[in-house]
């Protein structure tokens, strides 16, 4: 399954929903309101208000398993009507979507998050989805301390033994910033990736031309051009190297591009990219890509590099 794009993007592949809950009320704020909201939710609540959708145990590396309630005009409700939150819930609690939408497969439960089947449905397109209720790159949740790492999860399912791996020669992880989405329940895309993609990073890599630290993610020497699909031309995407996905990459974008340059989060798009060997087994480091259409040449959507079909 894949997102949509806007109108200046690729064409919007439309996908097959799968049935998850979570309606979006993602009304995205600047840094600098997000901010505030962040620290106010940290100082003031060390917990969520319970939810009946939401788990109780608490995910890895965070304190709190969902937004607290006063994020939800920011992050959506437990109410909502989103067919990719009515999976989740069918997934968690069983609830069966409203007509006409399928049940969907799920392929693994846990209490921080499910995994379904993308459309097309192929053994390298998956998606990771939150079971709390979370619309998407958006929510200032995302990026708090206490929040899940849902990009580690994503990449331990996905890799060569993983749970739900996902079956091609070079794996890319991915998520699409708010309007360039379909549906309003944050989902990690679990796909194949180009192996042009691979070798153009490898490439830029050998020429030094990618951060090493986050704190240099965004300077304007560890940007660079990446081929998508023929006839699609290049996109500029910000490159970082990480030798693991310990840290929470939206913590990681929020902190070190979008603040200190005056940008939307919901505007950002991510895509990782784990570095193989000329055997194709992996190398033991990630290429954590972002780009946003404040970038000349720049892209808001991960649908270029991912492979879904």
């Amino acid at each position: 399954m894949s997102d949509q794009t806007n109108a200046n993007e690729l064409p919007r592949r439309r996908f097959v929903v799968l049935s998850g809950t979570v309606g979006g009320a993602a009304l995205l704020t600047g840094a600098g309101v997000m901010a505030g909201t962040t620290a106010a939710a940290d100082t003031a609540h060390g917990g969520p208000t319970p939810d009946p959708w939401c788990p109780t145990t608490p995910p890895p590396g965070g304190a709190n398993p969902c937004p607290p309630a006063q994020l939800q005009p920011l992050c959506g409700r437990p109410t909502d009507d989103d067919p990719l939150w009515n999976d989740v819930k069918y997934c968690t609690q069983g609830v069966t979507p409203p007509p006409p939408q399928p049940k969907p497969d799920c392929l693994k439960v846990t209490p921080n998050y499910v995994i379904l089947h993308g459309k097309p449905e192929n053994t390298h397109n998956y998606l990771l989805l939150p079971s709390c209720r979370i619309t998407g790159i958006e929510c200032p949740f995302v990026h708090m301390d206490s929040a899940a790492n849902y990009w580690h999860e994503a990449w331990e399912n996905a890799r060569s033994g993983g749970s739900v791996p996902v079956q091609y020669p070079d794996i890319g992880l991915g998520i699409n910033s708010q309007h360039a989405r379909r549906y309003d329940q944050l989902h990690i895309h679990m796909a194949g990736i180009r192996a042009s993609t691979q070798r153009r990073l490898q490439e830029l890599e050998s020429q030094g031309r990618m951060a090493t630290q986050p704190s240099q993610w965004a300077a304007p020497g560890n940007q660079a051009p990446v081929s998508g699909p023929a006839g699609t031309g290049d996109r500029v995407y910000r490159i970082l190297k990480l030798q693991d996905l310990q840290q929470n990459l939206f913590t990681l974008l929020y902190r070190n591009v979008v603040v200190p340059n005056s940008l939307n989060m919901a505007d950002q798009t991510i895509i990782v990219v784990p570095k193989t060997t000329a055997a194709g087994s992996f190398a033991g480091s990630f290429y954590v890509l972002n780009s946003d259409t404040s970038l000349h040449d720049g892209t808001s959507t991960c649908d270029y590099l991912l492979v879904y079909a």
